[in-house]
């Protein structure tokens, strides 16, 4: 962001009434940058990052742990149509009932209020689903599996803030 003041020389008069020119200077005033790191996709107000590789939700966690991150928290329809663009595979998120059967926690501890759960889930289904994941479906729906299964994930993080100079 750059503010300009002037840019002519002006006259004006002193207390004296003497006329006196002065020059008007330029000010830069550098606001920092919100950027994502090399290979994340910036949305909104985050970073996010698809993995090249599939691991348990667990390993998916620690990996996003490792980079400053967090597997996903989707709370708005426009993150989630967003992220549904960027994948089109089955895709852990930060959505678990380990704690608890049925009371489902994001990572960062935020309440689950919008959902997009395909039809009958989730259902816990051979009893040991506690881990949420995108579908490879149309609708980008979401299912509970087992937390080992061998998924890709999403991370994500706050942008990195920098100043511009």
């Amino acid at each position: 962001m750059e503010i300009k003041w002037g840019g002519k020389i002006k006259a004006f008069k002193n207390n004296n009434n003497k006329r006196k020119k002065t020059h008007t200077c330029r000010l830069l005033l550098f606001l920092p940058e919100k950027t994502c790191p090399v290979g994340w996709s910036n949305f909104s107000h985050s970073c996010y990052l698809l993995s090249e590789s599939s691991a348990s939700w667990d390993a998916a966690r620690k990996d996003c742990r490792v980079r400053g991150a967090d597997l996903v928290v989707i709370d708005c329809g426009k993150e989630q149509t967003f992220l549904s663009a960027i994948t089109n595979e089955h895709t852990w998120i930060g959505l678990n009932d380990k704690e608890q059967e049925g009371t489902w926690k994001w990572v960062d501890g935020t309440p689950v209020i919008l959902t997009y759960w395909a039809e009958h889930q989730p259902d816990d289904g051979g009893g040991n689903e506690d881990c949420a994941h995108f579908r490879n479906d149309e609708k980008k729906s979401w299912n509970d599996l087992p937390c080992s299964t061998s998924l890709k994930w999403i991370c994500e993080k706050a942008p990195n803030n920098f100043m511009v100079f």
